[in-house]
């Protein structure tokens, strides 16, 4: 840009010449600069390592994710019916898996003990159960039923005070701070007082709260009973690894990688650890068969003894995981496979596309004959699905598409024709959010399922495991599912990795777009995707690049794009220009970049709790959902924000916990949203926390100029060709193939 002629710009990151050459590392940081769900220790829990929890390493306290966990507002009511249908599948369920049964060594002692569970000869019910096919509803009837809304969820009962006082006087006796006795009163519930003071690891289940930080409580009310043997210990650091590693992406770990994680926390004896978790039911235990790679299929030469025979030689994997998760994944499985084995498979000639080509008539006509079909492609690809809901409205159907963000829907919504149903495309696009709480969209029919034939659901690699099990349980018999998205973007930030799954099952037709992203950012983007970093002419000046020395002059000159710079060479305001970094910690974090633009694009004495009317925003109504917003004014309601959908009004007592300063952002907490321009700041410290799914969002959020900010000399290119997505551990693919065939 002609704004920053005193530094070495280059057009295209792939430059790496003398004045990238320069960035040097940055300067000490005070926290670590970790992203938020699946980086740092935390995307290590495949190996075993623990974890900080899913707002990174620099968030320190336990408040905010805390409040987190106990404030889902529009997804609860949708969420609570799905809950309700697993629980009584879980009940039924009382069969053991037959394959694994020749295991030895710790994964048979673990598999022997389970067994012996409550003195049966065979395990309780909710150890190692046999999948169920799903309860099928009746087919939709011609005639459309009636759509009530869903009334609108209440938030969860606080908890009685004399509970509170009971949990904050055995606080005081064992010198745990007094404020985390809400907390816990609320994830304890009735005669929490008691139960600290029986078991005082039960403090671990507070999010935040650490081993030591338990232990030292325990010993405090322990005194001499205190030791690291002691089993109330061993189950609660079990079940603590479990949460961690769900706020990595995992849906379980394997025994191997979760005793390892349980000496390093100095547990003395794991595997009893492990046992006595599954005995008191904190946990499930899961044995999946493998095939060999390479090796063919076993055959039997005579009789069913010897299939059975190969059937237990079998490699197995023992896993072991949440009950919340476990059961999730399996309902999603469940109603997956009803999805694709409920369609009819008469296809009518009314789905044959018209005036469509390439692509996106192969999607039209992937969805004429199959109930649930993968799509995948980039920014531009959005304009495939967007034909086939046009498609499929013309035709009558009760068609919606449902994003995951305000602005994603603004921009799908902008692809239709307005004549898309013959009367406009009012209710044609929805938030998911606002799907699942009845609040957008077409409701419920008497059933609880949504009255539609075909959801739509775009941004799919953000689904976690129980948002999917809650959309795909919502669909009536018959209808249809499309999802799309891009499958190099970060995955999702609660468990799972459901879209990714679903590509490797090939259980179902999967779509790819020949629809390239255009210009110069289309092109560098398409290239990070394939692991190339790439030269890539900008004449327009839509690609530069600002070597910095440190995070200091990374935070200066961050500032100076912002707020001067692009908007003197773009147009653009400030609030268009979208700031992403990989962590909210360290010396360039979002925490230090928000203080540094807010005194610059809006000083203020931060009257309202820290804010100030102008202030951009993020709120987190819920884990994992960060909503952009501005502040307007603050009275005793609480924080009033306006946000893309509409106006929001946030508690005074939550605001410190909801609510964070929006001029810089996480690449999490940006996903799903695109800006005018974007500055992506890449300091020193950022060096190890940078993989091709990060660099590939942080600078697809940009439209039409992205500013990298290049502080990690070849970090940059090294993190684009050899840093892939941290592998999750899941059982779906597995469960699929269980259940569905392999698409053709």
């Amino acid at each position: 840009m002609s704004t920053e002629p005193e530094t070495t710009e280059n057009t295209g990151p792939g430059s790496t010449g003398p004045g990238a050459a320069d960035g040097e590392g940055g300067g000490p940081a005070t926290e670590p600069a970790a992203e938020e769900p699946g980086a740092g220790e935390a995307a290590d829990m495949a190996d075993g390592a623990g974890a900080e929890g899913a707002d990174g390493a620099g968030d320190g306290g336990s408040g905010s994710a805390a409040a987190q966990l106990t404030e889902a507002q529009a997804e609860l009511a949708a969420q609570k019916l799905e809950r309700e249908r697993i629980e009584r599948r879980k009940a039924e369920r009382a069969e053991p898996i037959a394959a694994g049964t020749k295991l030895s060594g710790k994964a048979a002692d673990l598999l022997a003990a389970v067994r012996a569970v409550e003195g049966g000869a065979k395990p309780p019910a909710s150890a190692f159960p046999d999948p169920e096919p799903a309860p099928r509803r009746p087919a939709p009837e011609p005639v459309r039923p009636a759509r009530p809304v869903v009334a609108e969820p209440t938030a969860p009962p606080a908890p009685a005070p004399d509970t509170v006082d009971a949990v904050r006087r055995v606080l005081a006796d064992g010198g745990a701070p007094e404020n985390l006795a809400s907390q816990a009163a609320a994830v304890l519930g009735e005669g929490a007082g008691e139960l600290l003071r029986e078991d005082p690891w039960q403090l671990l289940r507070v999010t935040g709260v650490r081993p030591e930080q338990a232990d030292g409580f325990a010993r405090a009310l322990l005194g001499p009973e205190c030791a690291p043997d002691d089993e109330r210990r061993g189950r609660a650091v079990t079940v603590w690894l479990l949460e961690q590693a769900a706020l990595a992406g995992h849906t379980a770990l394997e025994l191997p990688a979760l005793t390892a994680a349980l000496g390093r926390q100095a547990v003395p004896d794991a595997d009893a650890a492990v046992q006595s978790a599954l005995a008191e039911g904190d946990v499930l235990a899961f044995q999946d068969a493998l095939d060999e790679p390479g090796a063919a299929p076993a055959k039997a030469a005579e009789g069913e003894d010897e299939d059975e025979d190969a059937e237990e030689s079998r490699p197995v994997r023992v896993l072991v995981g949440l009950e919340r998760y476990a059961l999730a994944e399996e309902s999603l499985a469940d109603a997956l496979a009803r999805i694709v084995n409920s369609l009819a498979k008469e296809v009518s000639p009314e789905w044959e596309p018209q005036g469509l080509s390439g692509s996106a008539a192969e999607l039209v006509r992937a969805v004429a004959g199959h109930g649930l079909v993968l799509h995948t492609g980039g920014e531009a690809a959005r304009a495939e699905p967007a034909a086939l809901l046009t498609a499929a409205r013309a035709q009558g159907l009760r068609a919606v598409a449902a994003c995951h963000t305000p602005d994603g829907r603004d921009r799908f919504a902008a692809l239709l024709p307005d004549d898309a149903d013959g009367a406009g495309t009012e209710g044609a696009v929805v938030t998911l959010s606002g799907l699942l709480a009845g609040a957008e969209g077409p409701g419920r029919d008497a059933e609880g399922a949504f009255a539609l034939d075909l959801l739509v659901l775009t941004d799919a690699p953000l689904l976690d495991v129980e948002t999917a099990a809650t959309v795909a349980e919502s669909l009536p018999d018959g209808a249809r599912l499309v999802l799309s998205g891009d499958p190099a973007v970060l995955w999702s930030a609660g468990p799972g990795r459901v879209f990714a799954d679903l590509l490797a099952a090939r259980v179902c037709p999967q779509v790819a777009s020949r629809t390239p992203d255009p210009g110069p950012l289309g092109e560098l983007v398409s290239g990070i995707g394939v692991g190339e970093l790439n030269q890539v002419e900008a004449p327009g000046k839509e690609i530069v690049i600002v070597p910095v020395r440190d995070a200091g002059e990374a935070v200066h000159r961050t500032v100076q794009l912002v707020a001067d710079s692009v908007p003197r060479a773009f147009g653009f305001a400030p609030g268009e220009t979208v700031v992403i970094t990989p962590g909210h910690g360290g010396a360039a974090g979002t925490r230090a970049l928000n203080a540094a633009l807010k005194e610059r694009l809006n000083p203020g004495p931060g009257r309202f709790g820290g804010f100030d009317p102008g202030d951009l925003v993020v709120h987190s109504p819920t884990l994992g959902r960060s909503v952009p917003g501005r502040v307007v004014d603050a009275d005793a309601e609480g924080l009033h924000l306006t946000c893309a959908d509409g106006p929001v009004v946030v508690a005074k007592e939550r605001v410190e916990r909801s609510v964070r300063h929006g001029w810089a952002l996480t690449a999490h907490q940006a996903v799903g949203g695109r800006w005018p321009a974007a500055v992506v700041v890449l300091p020193g410290d950022a060096a190890q926390s940078l993989s091709r799914p990060w660099v590939y969002t942080a600078f697809g959020r940009a439209e039409r100029h992205l500013s990298v900010v290049h502080g990690v000399d070849q970090a940059l290119p090294r993190a684009v060709a050899e840093a892939p997505a941290k592998p999750r551990t899941t059982r779906l693919p597995l469960l699929l193939r269980t259940q569905v065939p392999p698409a053709g």
